[in-house]
């Protein structure tokens, strides 16, 4: 069992770690990391907290095989939303030095 003091400092170490955790999550919003393929034809961008912002395709392979294109655009996504769980990993191990499991969004620090 812990001596009461020692619980009060770990609270309020917990209480100062979910304000940096906050703080970092409000600038991932508007950091940004991009996946792309086909050489570059089809580009998706995506902010830290893994939301897409923008799709681009390459008007040239419009005429191409649809599935073709569709498949590039799913690769393309997947590879920007790695991109963003992977900054925000970083960023949050960061603060909490991997001692918090599971965080909001079902984001997991890795090795835990």
């Amino acid at each position: 069992m812990l001596p009461k003091g020692n619980l009060g400092s770990i609270m309020k170490q917990f209480s100062k770690m979910q304000q940096q955790v906050e703080k970092i999550q409000t600038e991932l919003e508007g950091m940004m990391v991009e996946g792309t393929a086909g050489g570059g034809m089809v580009k998706v961008t995506a902010n830290g907290k893994q939301e897409i912002i923008t799709v681009k395709i390459d008007p040239q392979i419009l005429s191409d095989d649809v599935e073709m294109v569709e498949d590039m655009v799913a690769a393309a996504t997947n590879q920007a939303l790695k991109k963003a769980s992977d900054l925000y990993q970083e960023k949050i191990s960061a603060v909490t030095g991997g001692i918090i499991p599971n965080l909001p969004g079902g984001f997991k620090i890795p090795g835990l």
